[in-house]
Order: structure tokens, then sequence, then C-alpha cells
């Protein structure tokens, strides 16, 4: 299977999770943009794609899936943010030094579509502040909050899918997060590669 060289909001990513019941580990393609098991419509997801990890434990989009431990890691190249050091907007393509692919934490969902019954599983990204990261710091607009999603570390990959609460919380910190490295980067408008969710979510327990 095939993923879109970049993924925005809305759009589908490679995703990994743990059931804790059984042990088992699955991955497939999710949506950009949680949708909670509650919502009327998926719409919510725009404004979903990222979770501060200080409130997600509290805040209705995301409350159920901390308390239920849905923890999962989508697998990327990179990411992407603005740097505002010329004046104005520039994207940045942001990668660990190594160069190798990473997880990024998430919280992940699964919600039914009203009109086909189908599953679609989505999920947001984790971050925390980065006011003090040495790259992450960079980012977005003077004055503003730097952030920086959450990357998981690959010795720890198991434990932060198996988590607790209070294990996860740990765990949410850039300190244990590989070195990263950052340059500038042209964007490049979405394509239409909007992949079948709800097929993909048959994948996910």
């Amino acid at each position: 299977m095939g993923y879109p060289d970049e993924t925005y909001p809305g759009y589908a990513a490679p995703l990994v999770v743990k059931s804790h019941r059984s042990g088992r580990v699955a991955s497939g393609l999710a949506r950009f943009g949680l949708v909670p098991a509650w919502a009327k419509d998926d719409k919510i997801s725009r404004y979903t794609y990222n979770a501060r990890s200080e409130t997600a434990a509290e805040k209705p989009s995301y409350r159920a899936a901390w308390r239920q431990r849905q923890f999962g890691l989508v697998l990327v190249d990179d990411f992407y943010e603005p740097s505002y050091e010329s004046g104005k907007a520039v994207r940045w393509r942001i990668q660990l030094d190594s160069g190798d692919p990473f997880g990024i934490a998430c919280l992940w969902d699964r919600w039914q579509e009203p009109d086909t019954g189908a599953w679609v599983v989505s999920f947001s990204m984790l971050t925390v502040n980065a006011d003090e990261h040495p790259v992450m710091r960079q980012f977005h607009k003077p004055g503003d909050e730097k952030r920086t999603p959450v990357i998981i570390a690959p010795h720890l990959h198991d434990t932060w899918l198996s988590a607790d609460t209070e294990q996860a919380t740990r765990l949410l910190t850039w300190s244990h997060m590989p070195e990263l490295v950052a340059m500038p980067a042209p964007l490049i408008r979405p394509s239409n590669q909007r992949h079948d969710l709800s097929r993909s979510a048959g994948a996910i327990p």
C-alpha cells in the first residue's frame, strides 16, 4: 500500500496501536485529525490534528481516548513548521539527525459514519512546550508559545503503546527525543490522495 508523500489534516497516515487486552500490535491508515466517538459528523477533525498533552485528559475531544489509554504512534519521515526569521512564514522540514523514520505520540479513536455505518480510525498528535528545545524553539510567530510533537524514542515505543496514563504523562516530554535537524522546504500543495479510511480501520483493534 502506498502512502502519500505529505499528509495534511483530513488525510491518511500510517498509525500503529496496541491492544491492551491481547497485546497485539496492529497498523493501518488513519485520518489525521481525531474524530471522537460521540461526534455527529467528522468536521471536528479540522481542529483536532494536534492535542496539547497538558490538557488532553480534560478536553472533551480527547479525554475518552486518554482514559482508555488509546496511545498510538504515527509513522513519519519528517514534519513541517513555519519559521518567521525572515519576517514572513517560510516552511521548514524537521527530521531526525540520523535521517531515520520515527514515531510521533498520538491519541486515537474510532468513529462510526452515520450514513454508511463505516468505522473510521483517526488520531491527534500530542504536543508539548518547546520554548527551550534547541531546534523547535525557532518556529512559529515571534511571541507565540513554541510547541513540538512528541517523538517517542525507538526503545520506548512499546512502553508508550502499553502505557497507563501516569506512564504516558511521564513520556510526554522532549527530553528523551532523538536529535533533530531542520532545513527550509518548499510548500507542495496536497493532491487528491484521500485513502478509503473505512477499509483500513479493520486493521486496528
